[in-house]
Protein backbone atom coordinates (compact mmCIF):
# COMPACT_ATOMS: atom_id res chain seq x y z
CA UNK A 1 0.00 0.00 0.00
CA UNK A 2 1.28 3.13 -0.68
CA UNK A 3 2.50 5.65 2.08
CA UNK A 4 -0.90 7.07 3.73
CA UNK A 5 -1.74 10.40 2.41
CA UNK A 6 -1.95 12.74 5.77
CA UNK A 7 1.73 12.23 6.39
CA UNK A 8 2.27 15.57 3.58
CA UNK A 9 4.48 17.88 5.40
CA UNK A 10 5.19 21.59 3.87
CA UNK A 11 7.66 23.09 6.03
CA UNK A 12 6.49 25.94 8.46
CA UNK A 13 8.52 28.61 6.64
CA UNK A 14 8.37 30.95 9.19
CA UNK A 15 8.08 31.18 13.43
CA UNK A 16 6.34 33.72 14.73
CA UNK A 17 6.87 34.71 18.54
CA UNK A 18 3.47 36.64 19.33
CA UNK A 19 1.16 35.47 20.76
CA UNK A 20 -2.19 34.61 18.17
CA UNK A 21 -5.25 35.60 18.39
CA UNK A 22 -7.54 32.31 17.54
CA UNK A 23 -9.90 34.65 15.70
CA UNK A 24 -7.63 35.18 12.74
CA UNK A 25 -6.40 31.02 12.43
CA UNK A 26 -10.32 31.06 12.53
CA UNK A 27 -11.21 32.77 9.76
CA UNK A 28 -8.74 31.41 7.73
CA UNK A 29 -9.87 27.83 8.69
CA UNK A 30 -13.10 28.16 8.09
CA UNK A 31 -12.15 30.04 4.71
CA UNK A 32 -10.03 26.59 3.67
CA UNK A 33 -12.82 24.17 5.12
CA UNK A 34 -15.58 26.23 2.63
CA UNK A 35 -13.01 25.98 -0.50
CA UNK A 36 -11.80 22.40 0.42
CA UNK A 37 -15.53 20.77 1.04
CA UNK A 38 -16.52 22.73 -2.58
CA UNK A 39 -13.15 20.81 -4.46
CA UNK A 40 -11.95 24.30 -4.64
CA UNK A 41 -8.23 23.49 -4.17
CA UNK A 42 -7.13 26.19 -6.10
CA UNK A 43 -8.73 28.61 -4.40
CA UNK A 44 -6.65 26.95 -1.22
CA UNK A 45 -3.80 27.56 -3.57
CA UNK A 46 -4.06 30.76 -3.66
CA UNK A 47 -4.61 31.09 0.46
CA UNK A 48 -0.92 30.22 0.43
CA UNK A 49 2.25 32.76 1.08
CA UNK A 50 4.55 33.15 -1.80
CA UNK A 51 7.30 31.01 -0.13
CA UNK A 52 4.77 28.50 0.47
CA UNK A 53 3.93 28.43 -3.48
CA UNK A 54 7.40 27.76 -4.22
CA UNK A 55 7.56 24.33 -1.86
CA UNK A 56 4.11 23.38 -3.36
CA UNK A 57 3.46 24.81 -6.82
CA UNK A 58 -0.38 25.12 -7.93
CA UNK A 59 -0.46 21.52 -10.05
CA UNK A 60 1.43 19.50 -6.98
CA UNK A 61 -1.26 21.13 -4.82
CA UNK A 62 -4.73 20.36 -6.65
CA UNK A 63 -2.99 16.44 -7.41
CA UNK A 64 -2.50 16.13 -3.02
CA UNK A 65 -5.71 17.41 -2.48
CA UNK A 66 -7.74 15.45 -5.18
CA UNK A 67 -5.36 12.30 -4.95
CA UNK A 68 -4.40 12.55 -1.20
CA UNK A 69 -6.73 14.27 1.54
CA UNK A 70 -9.95 13.72 -0.27
CA UNK A 71 -10.44 9.92 0.63
CA UNK A 72 -11.34 11.71 3.97
CA UNK A 73 -14.45 12.96 2.77
CA UNK A 74 -15.94 16.47 3.84
CA UNK A 75 -14.96 18.52 6.55
CA UNK A 76 -17.68 18.24 9.26
CA UNK A 77 -16.16 20.08 11.99
CA UNK A 78 -13.04 22.02 13.24
CA UNK A 79 -11.84 22.83 16.98
CA UNK A 80 -8.91 24.13 18.14
CA UNK A 81 -6.84 21.57 20.10
CA UNK A 82 -3.02 24.05 20.20
CA UNK A 83 -1.25 26.63 19.91
CA UNK A 84 2.26 26.96 20.42
CA UNK A 85 4.77 28.25 18.55
CA UNK A 86 3.15 30.10 16.00
CA UNK A 87 1.23 27.04 14.85
CA UNK A 88 -2.53 26.52 15.13
CA UNK A 89 -3.48 22.55 15.87
CA UNK A 90 -7.30 21.67 14.40
CA UNK A 91 -8.66 18.48 15.38
CA UNK A 92 -10.36 17.95 12.25
CA UNK A 93 -13.20 15.78 11.81
CA UNK A 94 -13.40 14.62 7.96
CA UNK A 95 -16.42 12.11 6.99
CA UNK A 96 -14.09 9.28 6.77
CA UNK A 97 -11.43 10.27 9.52
CA UNK A 98 -10.17 12.31 12.31
CA UNK A 99 -7.03 14.44 11.38
CA UNK A 100 -5.04 17.32 12.86
CA UNK A 101 -4.79 20.20 10.64
CA UNK A 102 -1.36 22.75 11.70
CA UNK A 103 -1.39 25.85 10.22
CA UNK A 104 0.83 29.04 10.39
CA UNK A 105 0.36 32.35 9.06
CA UNK A 106 2.59 34.60 8.24
CA UNK A 107 1.71 38.33 8.90
CA UNK A 108 -0.71 38.89 5.71
CA UNK A 109 -2.90 36.31 7.37
CA UNK A 110 -1.29 33.90 4.35
CA UNK A 111 -0.59 30.41 4.81
CA UNK A 112 2.29 29.78 4.87
CA UNK A 113 2.59 26.14 6.54
CA UNK A 114 0.62 23.88 6.27
CA UNK A 115 0.90 19.86 8.23
CA UNK A 116 -1.80 17.14 8.04
CA UNK A 117 -1.46 14.19 9.91
CA UNK A 118 -4.00 11.29 11.68
CA UNK A 119 -5.19 12.55 15.08
CA UNK A 120 -4.89 9.95 17.63
CA UNK A 121 -5.94 10.20 21.54
CA UNK A 122 -3.27 9.39 24.31
CA UNK A 123 -5.59 7.14 25.44
CA UNK A 124 -5.57 4.73 22.56
CA UNK A 125 -4.36 1.36 23.72
CA UNK A 126 -0.74 0.19 23.34
CA UNK A 127 0.15 -3.19 21.15
CA UNK A 128 4.01 -3.66 20.32
CA UNK A 129 3.01 -7.25 18.70
CA UNK A 130 1.11 -9.92 18.65
CA UNK A 131 0.55 -12.55 21.59
CA UNK A 132 -2.18 -14.83 19.63
CA UNK A 133 -0.58 -17.42 17.87
CA UNK A 134 -1.33 -17.33 14.09
CA UNK A 135 -0.37 -18.68 10.84
CA UNK A 136 0.00 -17.46 7.55
CA UNK A 137 -3.16 -16.05 5.93
CA UNK A 138 -2.72 -18.49 2.76
CA UNK A 139 -2.31 -22.03 1.66
CA UNK A 140 0.62 -21.72 -0.54
CA UNK A 141 4.32 -20.35 -0.80
CA UNK A 142 4.01 -16.62 -1.12
CA UNK A 143 6.87 -13.99 -1.52
CA UNK A 144 7.27 -10.57 1.09
CA UNK A 145 7.83 -8.20 -1.28
CA UNK A 146 8.30 -5.48 1.57
CA UNK A 147 8.58 -6.75 5.39
CA UNK A 148 10.71 -5.58 8.35
CA UNK A 149 11.95 -3.48 10.77
CA UNK A 150 13.62 -0.82 8.38
CA UNK A 151 12.89 1.53 5.73
CA UNK A 152 14.90 -0.37 3.69
CA UNK A 153 13.19 -3.50 3.64
CA UNK A 154 9.69 -2.63 4.68
CA UNK A 155 8.84 1.36 3.40
CA UNK A 156 5.57 0.88 5.67
CA UNK A 157 7.92 1.59 8.25
CA UNK A 158 7.80 5.76 7.59
CA UNK A 159 4.26 5.74 8.52
CA UNK A 160 3.26 5.31 11.81
CA UNK A 161 -0.73 3.57 10.83
CA UNK A 162 1.52 1.27 8.87
CA UNK A 163 4.68 0.18 10.33
CA UNK A 164 5.53 -3.20 10.32
CA UNK A 165 3.29 -3.94 7.63
CA UNK A 166 3.44 -6.62 4.99
CA UNK A 167 3.02 -6.78 1.38
CA UNK A 168 2.64 -9.94 -0.23
CA UNK A 169 2.41 -11.78 -3.59
CA UNK A 170 3.38 -14.80 -5.65
CA UNK A 171 6.26 -15.40 -7.63
CA UNK A 172 6.90 -17.94 -10.26
CA UNK A 173 10.58 -17.80 -12.02
CA UNK A 174 11.58 -14.62 -10.31
CA UNK A 175 7.96 -12.58 -11.73
CA UNK A 176 4.48 -11.73 -10.78
CA UNK A 177 2.45 -13.04 -13.28
CA UNK A 178 2.77 -15.03 -16.74
CA UNK A 179 0.84 -13.24 -19.74
CA UNK A 180 -0.52 -10.36 -20.25
CA UNK A 181 0.45 -7.45 -17.42
CA UNK A 182 -2.46 -5.38 -18.28
CA UNK A 183 -5.25 -8.20 -17.17
CA UNK A 184 -5.84 -8.96 -13.00
CA UNK A 185 -6.29 -12.68 -14.04
CA UNK A 186 -2.27 -13.03 -15.18
CA UNK A 187 -1.06 -12.14 -11.48
CA UNK A 188 0.11 -15.23 -9.67
CA UNK A 189 -1.82 -13.71 -6.26
CA UNK A 190 -5.20 -12.44 -7.76
CA UNK A 191 -8.15 -14.87 -6.67
CA UNK A 192 -6.33 -16.79 -4.23
CA UNK A 193 -7.73 -17.85 -0.89
CA UNK A 194 -7.03 -15.66 1.97
CA UNK A 195 -7.40 -17.29 5.05
CA UNK A 196 -8.10 -16.87 9.05
CA UNK A 197 -4.70 -16.32 10.67
CA UNK A 198 -6.53 -17.35 13.99
CA UNK A 199 -9.92 -17.59 15.02
CA UNK A 200 -11.34 -14.06 15.62
CA UNK A 201 -14.82 -11.73 14.96
CA UNK A 202 -15.10 -9.81 11.87
CA UNK A 203 -15.53 -5.95 13.13
CA UNK A 204 -14.73 -4.47 9.60
CA UNK A 205 -15.68 -5.10 6.09
CA UNK A 206 -15.32 -2.64 3.04
CA UNK A 207 -16.98 -4.55 -0.13
CA UNK A 208 -17.16 -3.99 -3.57
CA UNK A 209 -14.31 -1.62 -4.67
CA UNK A 210 -13.65 -2.34 -8.54
CA UNK A 211 -9.99 -4.08 -8.83
CA UNK A 212 -7.64 -2.09 -10.47
CA UNK A 213 -6.24 -2.35 -13.99
CA UNK A 214 -2.10 -3.41 -13.04
CA UNK A 215 -0.45 -0.02 -13.27
CA UNK A 216 -3.13 2.03 -12.46
CA UNK A 217 -4.08 2.96 -8.28
CA UNK A 218 -7.19 4.07 -6.77
CA UNK A 219 -5.77 6.43 -3.92
CA UNK A 220 -9.28 7.93 -3.05
CA UNK A 221 -10.21 3.52 -1.88
CA UNK A 222 -7.12 3.72 0.02
CA UNK A 223 -7.51 0.17 1.56
CA UNK A 224 -9.85 -1.15 -1.49
CA UNK A 225 -12.05 -4.16 -0.22
CA UNK A 226 -10.90 -4.66 3.53
CA UNK A 227 -11.34 -7.07 6.42
CA UNK A 228 -10.52 -6.36 9.84
CA UNK A 229 -10.43 -9.32 12.50
CA UNK A 230 -10.22 -9.00 16.13
CA UNK A 231 -8.42 -11.57 17.97
CA UNK A 232 -9.32 -12.34 21.50
CA UNK A 233 -6.65 -10.55 22.87
CA UNK A 234 -7.61 -7.04 21.02
CA UNK A 235 -5.07 -7.16 18.41
CA UNK A 236 -6.74 -5.98 14.99
CA UNK A 237 -5.86 -7.81 11.89
CA UNK A 238 -6.29 -5.99 8.61
CA UNK A 239 -6.13 -7.31 4.99
CA UNK A 240 -6.13 -4.77 2.63
CA UNK A 241 -6.52 -4.71 -1.56
CA UNK A 242 -8.63 -7.74 -1.41
CA UNK A 243 -10.57 -9.07 -4.87
CA UNK A 244 -14.20 -7.50 -5.34
CA UNK A 245 -16.91 -9.39 -4.28
CA UNK A 246 -14.87 -11.87 -2.52
CA UNK A 247 -15.07 -11.59 1.21
CA UNK A 248 -17.02 -14.66 2.18
CA UNK A 249 -17.55 -12.96 6.06
CA UNK A 250 -19.86 -10.33 7.14
CA UNK A 251 -19.60 -7.78 10.42
CA UNK A 252 -19.95 -9.84 13.57
CA UNK A 253 -19.66 -13.07 12.07
CA UNK A 254 -16.98 -15.17 14.23
CA UNK A 255 -14.20 -17.16 12.04
CA UNK A 256 -12.18 -20.24 12.88
CA UNK A 257 -8.32 -20.43 11.66
CA UNK A 258 -7.81 -21.93 8.42
CA UNK A 259 -11.65 -20.56 7.20
CA UNK A 260 -11.51 -19.05 3.63
CA UNK A 261 -12.76 -15.36 4.27
CA UNK A 262 -11.85 -13.58 1.08
CA UNK A 263 -9.58 -13.39 -2.29
CA UNK A 264 -6.44 -11.44 -2.77
CA UNK A 265 -7.42 -8.76 -4.88
CA UNK A 266 -5.75 -5.63 -6.87
CA UNK A 267 -8.43 -3.29 -5.34
CA UNK A 268 -7.22 0.51 -4.08
CA UNK A 269 -3.91 2.28 -3.51
CA UNK A 270 -2.63 -1.11 -5.52
CA UNK A 271 -0.56 -1.77 -8.27
CA UNK A 272 -1.47 -5.34 -9.20
CA UNK A 273 -2.61 -8.45 -7.10
CA UNK A 274 -1.10 -8.80 -3.61
CA UNK A 275 -2.24 -8.17 -0.15
CA UNK A 276 -1.79 -5.95 2.69
CA UNK A 277 -1.41 -7.50 5.92
CA UNK A 278 -0.80 -5.63 9.15
CA UNK A 279 -1.74 -6.48 12.90
CA UNK A 280 -2.56 -2.99 14.85
CA UNK A 281 -3.79 -1.53 18.28
CA UNK A 282 -7.24 -0.44 17.32
CA UNK A 283 -9.53 -1.49 14.17
CA UNK A 284 -9.73 2.12 12.18
CA UNK A 285 -6.75 1.78 10.38
CA UNK A 286 -6.46 5.87 10.01
CA UNK A 287 -6.29 5.85 13.81
CA UNK A 288 -3.87 2.96 14.11
CA UNK A 289 -0.41 2.34 15.52
CA UNK A 290 0.74 -0.93 13.67
CA UNK A 291 2.29 -3.38 15.44
CA UNK A 292 4.77 -6.64 14.73
CA UNK A 293 2.96 -9.46 13.76
CA UNK A 294 4.94 -13.05 14.50
CA UNK A 295 3.88 -16.20 13.20
CA UNK A 296 3.88 -18.94 15.56
CA UNK A 297 5.66 -22.29 13.33
CA UNK A 298 6.12 -21.49 9.38
CA UNK A 299 8.49 -22.70 6.36
CA UNK A 300 10.63 -19.54 5.66
CA UNK A 301 12.94 -20.08 2.41
CA UNK A 302 12.11 -24.17 3.05
CA UNK A 303 13.41 -24.19 6.55
CA UNK A 304 10.85 -23.97 9.66
CA UNK A 305 10.86 -20.94 11.38
CA UNK A 306 9.36 -20.53 15.22
CA UNK A 307 7.59 -17.13 16.85
CA UNK A 308 8.96 -15.26 13.47
CA UNK A 309 8.17 -12.14 11.65
CA UNK A 310 9.31 -12.39 8.31
CA UNK A 311 11.16 -10.07 6.25
CA UNK A 312 11.74 -8.57 2.87
CA UNK A 313 12.47 -11.81 0.18
CA UNK A 314 11.62 -14.74 2.00
CA UNK A 315 9.45 -17.32 0.48
CA UNK A 316 6.99 -17.90 3.46
CA UNK A 317 4.54 -20.79 3.33
CA UNK A 318 2.77 -22.98 6.18
CA UNK A 319 3.39 -25.98 7.94
CA UNK A 320 1.41 -28.97 6.43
Amino acid sequence: MKKIFFYILMLFTTVLSAQHENKRYDTVMNEFKEFYNKAHYDSIFYMFSEEMKGYLPKEKTLQFFNNNVAPAGKIVKTEISSEEEGVCVYKTTFGNAVLNISISLNEDDLINGLLIKPYKSDSLPKLSRNTTKMILPFNEEWFVYWGGEDVEKNYHMADESQQYAFDILRVANGSSYKGDPTKNESYFAFGKDIIAPCDAEVVRVIDNVTDNIPGQVNPKQLTGNTLVLKTANNEYILFAHLKENSIKVKLGDFVKQRQVIAQCGNSGNSTEAHLHLQIQNVPDFFQATGAKMYFDAILVNGKQKNDYMPVKEDFVKNLE
